[in-house]
């Protein structure tokens, strides 16, 4: 299948499915010396383990990171880093009845039409275990990246038609709820309206935000290659994923240039910008700003409410899926959104050094 290699210079290539044995990453293009260790890799991976609230599916995984290579005595050797999470409780009975039919909102259809086959246990390569593989190779990429001394916080904006209140925002929060929102009255809310949607047999959307800040100005590349538009493709290559923003997103098409644009001064010496309305890009470079960007997640696709669909002989037909799902997407997601954006950024990084000679010079001293 293509499509499962991501990156230029930091390059990842993901496999496994849903129900197989399990899914896995190689991480090629990271430099030699890094410090890592599988409980890094672990802690990435824990804040998209199912079955840690009743917000998340129930199947029970430890989702354990194995390092197969790469890796010695502690630190990378620059060659490739292979990464296995091993699949451990596989229902795959809980699937049998949908082979004969299209669930609404996967790619049921899509696959069979493109490969006149499909994995239907538990959607296969669509399935949201895909995305072990995204966080498993993000959490080297922001390893390297905190070397560097960027940051990166990622967080549930949104959960239905709750939105955290800024005035309010606290850091230290978002680690102590399980919608992973940086405001404790938000999630209470967001938890109350999620459990009135379960009670309906229904599922719920969300908004998660990401904010890399100490970006230094300059990384990305102009025309097709730019940073933004890099990030959008990497966060909607997320398999819930309908809408991208960043900056002020689609609140641009109702400002008025004089306020949208940001203006510049000096501050310590340095060129700084007076707001940041743009996001943290202009031409497709980061600014030196905070980059901010959003990811709407769609609700969860299998609900237990009941809809209409078709079978594969043709024939309309009402279902209700049944079997072990998450209610809502978004908290699950918020690492996987920040994998995604550590990925980007470094291999943006990359390439960014070959491209002032002065700079080149200035790493190899050369004699002559």
């Amino acid at each position: 299948m293509a499509g499962s290699i991501y990156g230029k210079l930091f390059r990842v290539s993901t496999w496994g499915e849903s129900h197989g044995a399990g899914v896995g990453v190689v991480v090629d293009g990271c430099p030699a010396g890094l410090e890592l260790s599988e409980a890094d890799i672990q802690a990435y991976l824990n804040r998209r383990k199912p079955g840690q609230s009743k917000y998340a599916t129930p199947r029970k995984e430890e989702d354990a990171v194995e390092i197969l290579s790469g890796v010695f005595e502690g630190k990378t050797t620059g060659t490739p880093i292979s990464m296995i999470v091993r699949n451990q409780t596989q229902r795959s009975g809980d699937y049998s009845e949908i082979a004969s039919y299209y669930r609404p909102g996967h790619a049921d259809y899509t696959f069979d039409e493109k490969y006149g086959f499909r994995d239907y246990r538990g959607g296969g390569r669509s399935s949201g275990r895909e995305t072990i593989a995204r966080v498993a190779a993000g959490a080297v990429a922001a390893k390297l990246l905190g070397k560097l001394g960027i940051d990166i916080l990622t967080y549930t904006r949104s959960i239905g038609p709750v939105t955290i209140d800024y005035d309010r925002f606290d850091r230290n929060m978002i680690q102590e709820n399980p919608l992973f929102m940086p405001d404790g009255e938000a999630a209470e809310a967001a938890g109350e309206y999620i459990e009135k949607m379960m009670k309906a047999h229904d599922s719920v959307g969300g908004m998660a935000e990401c904010v890399v800040t100490d970006m230094p100005a300059g990384i990305g590349e102009t025309v097709f290659d730019k940073l933004d538009a890099n990030l959008a493709k990497a966060i909607v290559s997320i398999g819930a994923v309908k809408g991208f923003e960043i900056g002020d997103g689609m609140a641009v098409a109702q400002a008025i240039g004089s306020v949208n644009n940001d203006g510049f001064a000096m501050k310590d010496g340095r060129v700084t910008k007076l707001s940041n309305h743009a996001g943290g890009t202009l031409g497709g470079m980061s600014d030196g700003s905070p980059i901010v960007i959003r990811a709407a997640f769609k609700p969860t696709p299998s609900i237990l409410h009941e809809q209409q669909t078709v079978n594969k002989s043709g024939e309309d037909i009402r279902i209700s899926i049944k079997g072990r799902h998450d209610p809502i997407i978004v908290p699950r997601a918020v690492v996987v959104v920040e994998s995604m954006v550590a990925l980007t950024l470094i291999d943006a990084m990359m390439e960014n050094m070959s491209a002032r000679l002065d700079r080149m010079i200035e790493f190899y001293h050369p004699v002559c």
